[in-house]
C-alpha cells in the first residue's frame, strides 16, 4: 500500500523543508504556507522513500537523510513516483493531485546538491498540480485514480 510518510514545508525556497503532521492543500495553489506554492505546474513536489534509498546507495559516505532534505512537500512510500505518466491523478485523503512534471532542472548546483554532493530531484522528483484541495496527514493512503 502506498502512503504518505512525511509532509514538509518551508517559508523560503532552496532550503530543506521541515516536517509537519498535517498539510493543507489549496486547489490550483499548493501547500498553504510553503514558499513554492502558487499557480503553475509545480505547486506540490513529491519524492519517494525508494528514491531516498537509491540515493543513499550511490553515496560512499554515510548520510543522515531526514525527510524534506530534498525540499519535497510530500515524501511517499510504496509507489515509484518517477515512473508515473504526466497526467496521472493521485488521491490522498480528499486531496487530488495531477502529476505535471517528472524531474526538474537544477539551478546552478543548488544548495541541496552543494550540501549532499548531488541531488535526486532532477531525475526522480515529481511535481503536481492540486486539482482538489483538503488536508493530508502523515500515514494517509495514496491511491492512483484510474
Amino acid at each position: 500500500m502506498a502512503k504518505v510518510i512525511a509532509i514538509n514545508i518551508s517559508k523560503e525556497k532552496h532550503v530543506p523543508k521541515k516536517n509537519i503532521k498535517i498539510g493543507r492543500f489549496k486547489k490550483n495553489y499548493g501547500l498553504i504556507g510553503d514558499a513554492h506554492a502558487g499557480p503553475g505546474n509545480r505547486q506540490v513536489s513529491l519524492l519517494a522513500k525508494e528514491s531516498y534509498e537509491k540515493f543513499k546507495k550511490l553515496k560512499t559516505k554515510k548520510l543522515c537523510l531526514k525527510k524534506g532534505i530534498f525540499a519535497e512537500n510530500i515524501t511517499t512510500e510504496g509507489i515509484i513516483l518517477h515512473k508515473l505518466k504526466i497526467g496521472t491523478k493521485l488521491r490522498i485523503n480528499k486531496v487530488v493531485l495531477e502529476i505535471s512534471k517528472i524531474g526538474k532542472e537544477c539551478h546552478n548546483f543548488c544548495t541541496i546538491a552543494k550540501k549532499l554532493g548531488s541531488c535526486i530531484m532532477p531525475k526522480e522528483g515529481v511535481f503536481a498540480r492540486v486539482i482538489k484541495g483538503g488536508e493530508i496527514r502523515v500515514g494517509d493512503k495514496i491511491e492512483i485514480i484510474k
